[in-house]
């Protein structure tokens, strides 16, 4: 055996282990979930029913439903969410702004909160008798308080600020890393130029971080096609179906409903197929030719 071939088996026999988990936890169960698509029935006792559980996805209101305020989430929360990241992170990247490890410290910490305690603060933080409508009556912007959790519009928006307030600090934490790999002397030519800080801001800042708002924007939207717990604590879908996301259906249709695995997997895989296309829609719309 030559040293070639040693290697080989060498460096096989480190990554085999892994490669091994992967296939076992991650692809294996991936095929079964698709498998299981395919069926239906009460728990356990399935039978194969073809594309009728797909079939069915077009005519579930619930389901529908689930998918318009999913959308809703998406379309309004991520793109405020990146834009005032960005926004945020080109304040703290400021040589002149003192107490900034304090600022970038205070905005991330929402990331790595408890997504069960943040969420049970907000609901009641955005009660009907809570901080927010209490703060708001005592400016006297309000004359009856808000039903921020039992009102179907009200309750989106509730929703919209809790992962607002949670992801931005997340997001910001990747632009903060960009900006301080971009030559300053960019910045000092374009000054030099005589170029307004907006017009930075929009020729130099934004181009190059282009890169990171496309895997911000996507890991943001696949976050949000994926979004259950903030749901589930606060309004726990309701009020009716008005707040309930697909994730939150996936649930329920496992463990809330009379167990239907193989309708679940399905609905499962229609979160797959959107993150899949909208994926490929940010790589067009972002110009990259890998996508």
């Amino acid at each position: 055996m030559n040293i070639k071939s040693k290697t080989n088996v060498v460096s096989w026999s480190f990554i085999s282990i892994a490669v091994l988990m992967i296939c076992v936890f991650y692809f294996y169960p991936m095929v079964q979930a698709l498998i299981l698509s395919f069926k239906s029935g009460t728990g356990t006792n399935l039978n194969f029913v073809g594309i009728d559980n797909y079939q069915r996805l077009l005519t579930d209101t619930t389901f529908l439903a689930a998918l318009k305020n999913t959308f809703l989430y998406l379309i309004i929360q991520v793109p405020i969410m990146i834009i005032l990241a960005m926004f945020i992170s080109v304040l703290l990247n400021d040589k002149n702004l003192k107490l900034k490890g304090f600022f970038r410290t205070a905005i991330f910490l929402p990331a790595v909160t408890s997504l069960v305690a943040y969420s049970v603060i907000f609901k009641y933080l955005f009660g009907a008798d809570g901080l927010i409508n209490t703060a708001l009556m005592n400016l006297h912007l309000i004359t009856t308080p808000i039903q921020w959790i039992t009102d179907p519009f009200w309750a989106k928006i509730t929703i919209i600020i809790a992962i607002t307030w949670r992801w931005t600090g997340y997001n910001m934490i990747f632009y903060l890393s960009a900006l301080q790999n971009i030559d300053n002397s960019i910045y000092e030519a374009a000054r030099i130029d005589g170029a307004s800080s907006s017009r930075q801001f929009f020729s130099i800042t934004v181009p190059l971080l282009k890169p990171i708002i496309l895997f911000t924007s996507i890991t943001s939207t696949i976050g949000t096609l994926q979004l259950f717990d903030e749901v589930m604590n606060i309004t726990k879908g309701g009020p009716g179906n008005a707040t309930m996301t697909l994730s939150q259906y996936i649930y329920n249709l496992s463990f809330k409903y009379t167990p239907d695995f193989g309708y679940a997997a399905t609905v499962s895989y229609a979160i797959v197929i959107l993150i899949v296309i909208f994926s490929i829609l940010q790589f067009k719309l972002a110009g990259d030719k890998n996508g």
